[in-house]
């Protein structure tokens, strides 16, 4: 049994608040348990300078951990100076799962940013963030004059892990401290995926495991998608 008296497949309770702030053009705060992400949406009319001239739009991600998101304090980055590979990772990983989600010559050459902001860490921040990221730009894009709905397939991404040699889905953090194996898997609506993201941080994984965590995730995500697609089409 773990710790939450959850079944080895099933996900934290997951609550999604729309429209969550007043001034982004799409937003919401998501919640996994304990995990909680301020997903914000901003449509800009430029690009970068390398799709100028293309007729062809761009999204890209920012993410950060407030400081008190955490049980000890982090010190924002800002006053580092500098942003951590970590957050690099995360962000890039955003950027990519979204732009897969989205045909980018439908929207012209608008940019659209999606900032995805911590405020409570308890494991699955960076999955957290790709499934509010899509409710929070698919609620922007609503309010966007299109002529068709550039939305290729919704997107999400959950955490699976091997603890004690069973394969567990959604890990918080405690269990994610404790497992053998850990990975975190992006993944369109269609069933294609972005991205694997599996590492043996205590011992080794075979494919059988490796499937068997592809396969909670599976189905994991098949109820967050549900979820996105209610709340998108009310």
């Amino acid at each position: 049994m773990r710790f939450s008296g959850r079944a080895n497949d099933e996900l934290r309770h997951v609550e999604v608040i729309p429209n969550y702030l007043k001034h982004a053009e799409g937003s919401c705060l998501i919640s996994f348990g304990h995990t909680k992400v301020l997903c914000a949406v901003t449509i800009e009319d430029k690009v970068p300078l390398f799709l100028r001239g293309s007729g062809r739009g761009w999204i890209t991600a920012e993410y950060a951990l407030l400081p008190r998101s955490t049980g000890v304090r982090t010190d924002r980055e800002a006053i580092r100076g500098r942003q951590s590979g970590r957050t690099h990772e995360i962000q890039r990983l955003i950027g990519r799962s979204l732009r897969a989600s989205v045909d980018l010559d439908m929207l012209g050459e608008q940019q659209i940013r999606v900032d995805c902001d911590v405020i409570q860490a308890d494991g699955g921040t960076r999955t957290a963030s790709i499934c509010g990221a899509c409710i929070a730009l698919g609620l922007a894009i609503k309010k966007m004059r299109l002529k068709r709905n550039p939305f290729v397939s919704l997107i999400g991404a959950i955490s699976c892990g091997i603890v004690n040699g069973e394969v567990l889905l959604d890990l918080d953090y405690m269990e994610d401290s404790q497992a053998e194996v850990d990975a975190n898997f992006a993944m369109l609506e269609s069933g294609e995926l972005v991205e694997v993201q599996a590492t043996g941080e205590k011992g080794l994984f075979n494919d059988n495991q490796l499937m068997s965590m592809l396969s909670c995730a599976r189905k994991g995500l098949a109820k967050i998608f549900a979820l996105q697609r209610e709340i998108l089409l009310k």
